[in-house]
């Protein structure tokens, strides 16, 4: 099986060039951050590009008020292939993604990840990025989710998700982060 995989485009300083990312949470369609994707397509920021499924196997696990974290150990066991939307996406677009997955904060990372189109249209493996839980922290992630992740964030695992402006603000998110992953509890 021959699958030609196609390389991301690297940004450069041209507006119009884009970069494919991977989006497996509240970014998706029907979620509660996909507006900021309405707006990137509204502005030509953003192509939707369809559903694709990570060719390796990723644990996909819920943080704090239910956030979804994509954990950067494939191949862990009791992970699935994740299945998300594809967006190319440009320079500016990409910025106000960043911003949204706290890069700079030590929320999120973006790197590299191989998906393929869920529709059997053709063997288009392409390479990608998506933003996964910061190093920092997703080994104890992994860990206070017993382990276990999922293919797809739905409804089920979203339920209970709680939005950023009505959380506690007395801690930044990084700091509920480190209170949730040292909890005992594994609800």
């Amino acid at each position: 099986m021959g699958f030609e995989t196609e390389k991301i485009h690297r940004l450069a300083s041209s507006p119009t060039e884009t970069a494919l990312i991977f989006t497996y949470g509240t970014l998706k369609k029907g979620f509660s951050n996909h507006g900021l994707m309405q707006d990137l397509m509204r502005t030509g920021d953003a192509v939707y590009k369809g559903i694709h499924r990570t060719v390796d196997k990723y644990p996909l696990v819920c943080g704090p008020y239910r956030v979804p974290f994509l954990l950067n150990l494939p191949g862990a066991s009791g992970s699935h292939r994740v299945t998300g939307e594809l967006y190319a996406v440009t320079q500016r677009g990409l910025s106000r993604l960043d911003e949204l997955e706290g890069i700079t904060r030590y929320h999120y990372e973006r790197l590299p990840i191989t998906v393929a189109p869920v529709k059997e249209d053709g063997d288009a493996v392409v390479e990608v990025e998506a933003y996964f839980a910061h190093r920092s922290y997703e080994m104890e992630m992994w860990k206070r989710n017993g382990k276990r992740g999922f293919g797809v964030y739905g409804e089920i695992e979203a339920k209970g998700y709680v939005k950023r402006k009505d959380r506690p603000q007395n801690l930044t998110f990084l700091e509920q982060i480190h209170v949730f992953v040292s909890s005992i509890d594994n609800n």
